[in-house]
């Protein structure tokens, strides 16, 4: 490469590989914090800070509510700062509130009741849902979605489906008793049940019949080279036989397509870490902020509604990440006001710091464990 087109090929990397993944993080982390913010606010508790991002800060406005709006240099997530909180975590400053005024320590967040203060955290990951939501529901609703019926085009041989005695032509009608629409509805049922026996309701020639079919685990590949797992028994649909086709959606329907899609992926998410803990699944499918970039990349080439899509599937993520019981993430948070709900009392400083510092080690191991997984390629 020309020394002098060096500026212009890091233009262009930057342009191409980090533009993308900014982008999806600054609107996940942005919508989850806002839902800490509102509740919030909601609530009566004094904000100091909205943050996007970490460390020193390279723009900020403070509001007439005196809370600082800024962004800052590390744009590897955010946080809001409540009075009262020691840090960006929201540990809990004793020290701040003996200091503050009697007005200022009536805001702070510690003095909130505990079913405000749970309702503040959890809004977080809540918004992170509700932006799911409504991006699959307006790119559905814009752009339309793409069906076929349920009708068993091919059997693979010696797959699931072929032990089970499915044939081509048969009509899937149901699974486990839920009714199956589409053909992409047997797909998301079946792809998160790995080694469990499914009762799939079928029709042939007019009769109707039942068949238990287990899917297997199976590594596939997607349009641009990356790995993945997921569930199959083994059966093809083609044009001709399912008919694919293309369907506008109202805006109820829309909507409705939003909420089982987030809830199909909360599924298979729930599914996927409850695997790797019982050996069905691996944990090297997880990745980092390496892995992200990477795939933001790749789905911007296939246009910004694409790219909207992978924000949603990633928002859900981190959703559920947050909610995960561990000290310094959101469901950390939670566990410690459940435990104060029942005994009337908060825990004290010295057991939160503890948990908090359990947290810190535990979240430190798994965004190493990501970054390995990230720069061994196994993702």
């Amino acid at each position: 490469m020309d020394l002098a087109s060096l500026p212009d090929a890091i233009w262009n990397m930057a342009l191409i590989k980090i533009v993308p993944f900014l982008f999806v993080l600054t609107v996940i982390v942005f919508f989850h914090e806002l839902g800490h913010y509102l509740i919030g606010r909601w609530s009566g508790i004094k904000i100091m800070a909205f943050s996007i991002g970490f460390g020193p800060e390279l723009v900020g406005v403070t509001d007439r509510h005196g809370t600082r709006w800024k962004l800052c240099a590390i744009p590897l997530g955010g946080y809001v700062k409540f009075f009262g909180d020691e840090n960006a975590a929201s540990m809990p400053s004793d020290a701040a509130l003996r200091e503050a005024s009697a007005e200022d320590r009536a805001r702070a967040f510690q003095s909130a009741s505990v079913g405000k203060r749970a309702a503040t955290v959890a809004a977080g990951p809540i918004a992170n849902f509700i932006l799911a939501i409504a991006i699959f529901a307006a790119t559905a609703y814009a752009s339309g979605i793409v069906v076929g019926d349920p009708i068993v085009s091919e059997v693979r041989p010696n797959s699931p489906a072929a032990v089970a005695g499915i044939q081509p032509g048969d009509r899937v009608t149901s699974a486990d008793g839920e009714r199956i629409r589409y053909f992409s509805d047997l797909q998301r049922y079946v792809s998160t049940r790995a080694g469990e026996p499914i009762q799939l309701g079928l029709e042939r020639g007019g009769a109707n019949k039942t068949v238990s079919v287990t899917p297997d685990l199976q590594t596939q590949t997607d349009g641009f080279g990356n790995s993945y797992q997921v569930a199959v028994i083994g059966i093809v649909a083609n044009s001709e036989q399912a008919a694919f086709r293309h369907e506008n959606l109202s805006p109820v329907e829309a909507l409705n397509y939003g909420v089982s899609q987030t809830w199909f992926v909360i599924e298979r998410t729930v599914a996927f870490i409850g695997g790797i803990f019982r050996g069905a699944e691996k944990a090297d499918q997880i990745g980092g902020p390496i892995k992200i970039a990477q795939v933001s990349s790749q789905v911007a080439t296939l246009g910004f509604a694409p790219l909207l899509n992978l924000a949603a599937l990633l928002s859900i993520s981190i959703g559920l990440l947050n909610l995960l019981p561990i000290p310094m993430l959101d469901g950390g948070h939670l566990l410690f006001y459940a435990f104060e709900a029942a005994r009337g009392k908060p825990l004290s400083e010295r057991v939160q710091e503890f948990g908090f510092r359990i947290g810190l080690a535990l979240v430190m191991l798994l965004m190493v464990f990501a970054f390995w997984n990230d720069l061994s390629g196994r993702t």
